[in-house]
């Protein structure tokens, strides 16, 4: 749906739809609470018509505060304006002429946010491009993706125009399968190619999932007590149900494309210098998953580990961006 679509009267039928009244009773500038009587019930059910139709995040009109049909629909529109030239690069230090970019890849049921804060850690002349996958974040009225080719396909087309100069690959679990795969992409395509690849607690492709570890078929109470148990996200989206209702849904796609995704057979090793990061007490990822990115390039950089679990690079945030520097520019020499 454009927002050239987004008609006025589009939006007077639908208000009169919900309050089953002729859509002429509608008009522009009627109070909804004082004239026509919309309680905070027939708010809702405005709101979920609303979004139904239009695409826009769930309880926009709500949280608007819009009191008219002209300001409902301005607000429409705002709204889908905003989502549509949302982009899935966020640079939080945007460069004219940056001597590097280093490209970051979120976890499973997670966004950009991971990284908040990471730019003030690295060399000024670098820029850091924080990747967001559909469905969360600023994209939340996109569609989620749960197929790793199609991802790889998104963020590929998203960077193309950012791969002009020096680049990195970092990628923390899931973002790790994805940062590898877009390498792959890249060289096959006989483009570019990083000049470093860094993969944080992930193992290395291969090996046939059991049932145990296909935590998208897992029941509700399951799937959060596996999470709660592996450390595999932060404890305020799993003790709150309100919160895990809204996050829920990604998770579940998120790790379907983990456990849907088929490794490449006898992949031949990347030309690009791979090192690989983890946290010593990660239920998900041993030591001997992390080492088995050795094979997988020509350029093998080794294993640093940190302490801490799945999460790790929360409390070693300049520690590991030292070391990713220090990598990328020794890769680059």
């Amino acid at each position: 749906m454009t927002t050239a679509s987004v008609n006025i009267e589009q939006l007077r039928a639908l208000v009169a739809g919900a309050l089953e009244i002729e859509p002429e009773e509608v008009t522009d500038e009627a109070h909804f609470t004082d004239e026509l009587d919309i309680d905070s019930l027939l708010m809702l059910e405005i709101s979920t018509r609303v979004e139904t139709t239009f695409g826009v995040p769930e309880n926009t009109v709500v949280i608007s505060g819009a009191r008219t049909l002209a300001e409902l629909h301005a607000v429409v529109v705002s709204k889908l304006v905003s989502e549509t030239s949302a982009q899935p690069v966020i640079r939080p230090r945007p460069l004219r002429n940056p001597a590097a970019r280093l490209f970051l890849f979120h976890h499973a049921g997670g966004s950009h946010l991971l990284y908040r804060g990471w730019a003030e850690l690295f060399p000024q002349d670098w820029e850091l491009c924080l990747l967001e996958a559909p469905g969360r974040g600023r994209l939340q009225s996109l569609p989620l993706i749960d197929d790793c080719d199609r991802l790889v396909d998104y963020f590929h087309t998203a960077i193309a125009l950012l791969l002009d100069r020096p680049f990195g690959f970092f990628g923390h679990s899931m973002g790790s399968l994805i940062a590898y795969q877009l390498t792959r992409r890249l060289h096959h395509g006989g483009v570019p190619l990083p000049d470093w690849l860094g993969v944080s607690a992930y193992g290395a492709p291969g090996g046939e999932a059991s049932a145990d570890d296909r935590p998208h078929l897992m029941s509700d109470d399951e799937l959060r007590g596996w999470l709660r148990d592996v450390g595999g996200s932060q404890p305020q989206l799993l003790d709150d149900d309100a919160v895990w209702r809204t996050f829920a849904p990604v998770f579940r796609n998120d790790f379907k494309l983990l456990d849907t995704w088929t490794p490449p057979c006898a992949p031949e090793p990347l030309p690009v210098p791979l090192s690989v990061f983890g946290g010593r007490r990660d239920k998900l990822i041993g030591e001997d998953r992390l080492l088995s990115w050795r094979p997988f390039t020509t350029h093998f950089r080794g294993l640093e580990r940190y302490e801490g679990d799945h999460f790790y690079l929360m409390n070693h945030r300049w520690p590991l961006a030292a070391a990713i520097t220090a990598a990328m520019r020794s890769a680059a020499a």
